[in-house]
C-alpha cells in the first residue's frame, strides 16, 4: 500500500533520542524512513528493535545530512514528503493537519508548524518566537530574506513541488533555507499551522551550531544569492549603514548589484559615504529617494519593526516598495 506521508528522518550518533523521534511520527498513514547516516553508537539497534512495519531502515554509511535527505527522497512512496530530525518530538495531529493546508491551497509547496524549543536560551528563544508569528504565506515570502522562516524538522512537503526545484542540496550554506528561497523563488508559497506541534531540541553538538554551513556569513551568502536577481537592474538604496546593512551589502556586491544610497538615522552617519554610495536621513525615503526599491538591514532590536511601520504610513508596500533582509 502506498503510504499518505513519507517521513523523512536522517539520524547520527542519536541512540538515546531516535527511537523517541520514531514513535512520535508514527501517527496515521505514514510511513518513516529512518536513515542510519554513519551512527558509532547503539542507533540502529534502537531502530531495528521497532517493531512496526511503517519504519523502513535504510543507511548511507556517513555521506552526510544532504545526501541522506536525498536518499529518502529517491526511497519515499508518499503522496507528501514530511521531515523529522532524530532528536526532536512531534505531536499527535502533525500530520492530518498540515496535510489538509496542502490539500486546501495548490500553490503551498511547504507548511510548518510552530514549535516549542525547551531549555532554549535568549538567543534562540527570540528566534523561535520570530518564527512562530509568521503563519500565513504573505507573512512567510514577507521576512524570508530575514531569516529561514520556517523549522525544518516541522514541516510537511508537496511531493510535486520538492521534486521540481531538485530536491534538496548543499550549496554552502543552511540546505532547509536554500530550499525555502528556491521554492519561493520558483513561485511556491509557504506557510505554517498556528498549533504548535513540535518540540525542538538543540542538543550539544547539533550541525545547527557546528558546521561551517550554518554560520552567519553563509546565512549572508544564501540571502544575497536571492535577492541579487530582485534588485538587478533597478535601483535600490539600503536602509541601514551599519554593520549589518554593510556586511549584506558585500554579499550583494559578489552578484553585481550596488546601492545607490545608504539610508540612516545616525547623525554622524549622514552626509558621509560608505563604500561609494552617499548616506542620507531618513526623510531621503520620501523625497530624493521616493520611487527607489528599498531594503531594510538594520541590526539593533525592534529596529526593523520600527522603519516597517515607518514605511508603511509613507504608503509603502512591502515586498512591492521595500523588503527587510539581514
Amino acid at each position: 500500500m502506498t503510504p499518505l506521508v513519507s517521513v523523512i528522518l536522517p539520524y547520527r550518533d542519536a541512540g538515546e533520542t531516535v527511537a523517541r523521534a520514531i514513535d512520535g511520527v508514527l501517527d496515521g498513514d505514514v510511513e518513516v524512513l529512518a536513515i542510519d547516516d554513519g551512527s558509532r553508537d547503539d542507533g540502529p539497534a534502537r531502530v531495528a528493535a521497532i517493531d512496526d512495519p511503517r519504519v523502513r531502515r535504510l543507511s548511507t554509511g556517513g555521506a552526510g545530512l544532504v545526501a541522506a535527505l536525498e536518499r529518502g527522497r529517491a526511497e519515499a512512496r508518499g503522496r507528501w514528503i514530511a521531515r523529522m530530525d532524530a532528536d526532536d518530538v512531534s505531536r499527535p495531529g502533525r500530520f492530518a493537519a498540515q496535510v489538509a493546508a496542502l490539500e486546501a491551497d495548490p500553490r503551498l509547496a511547504a507548511v510548518g508548524a510552530r514549535v516549542t524549543c525547551p531549555g532554549a536560551g535568549e538567543g534562540l528563544r527570540a528566534y523561535v518566537a520570530w518564527q512562530n508569528a509568521l503563519l500565513s504565506p504573505a507573512e512567510h515570502a514577507r521576512d524570508l530574506f530575514v531569516e529561514a522562516p520556517l523549522c525544518h524538522p516541522s514541516v510537511t512537503l508537496r511531493r510535486e513541488a520538492l521534486d521540481a526545484v531538485g530536491g534538496w542540496r548543499d550549496p554552502g550554506w543552511p540546505e532547509d533555507y536554500d530550499l525555502w528561497l528556491r521554492l519561493d523563488a520558483a513561485g511556491w508559497r509557504l506557510a505554517k499551522v498556528p498549533e504548535p506541534l513540535l518540540e525542538w531540541h538543540h542538543t550539544e553538538g547539533r550541525a545547527t551550531f557546528t558546521h561551517p554551513r550554518y554560520a552567519p556569513a553563509r546565512l549572508r551568502e544564501a540571502r544575497a544569492a536571492f535577492l541579487a536577481p530582485r534588485l538587478t537592474g533597478r535601483p535600490f538604496a539600503i536602509w541601514g549603514a551599519g554593520r549589518t546593512g554593510k556586511r549584506l551589502a558585500r554579499a550583494l556586491e559578489a552578484h553585481g548589484v550596488c546601492p545607490e544610497a545608504w539610508i540612516d538615522i545616525d547623525p554622524a552617519k549622514i552626509g558621509r559615504r560608505a563604500r561609494g554610495a552617499p548616506i542620507l536621513g531618513p526623510d531621503a525615503a520620501e523625497t530624493s529617494l521616493a520611487g527607489t526599491f528599498l531594503v531594510v538591514a538594520v541590526g539593533a532590536r525592534g529596529a526593523r519593526d520600527e522603519v516597517r511601520a515607518r514605511l508603511t504610513r509613507l504608503g509603502l508596500e512591502e515586498t512591492q516598495h521595500f523588503r527587510c533582509a539581514a
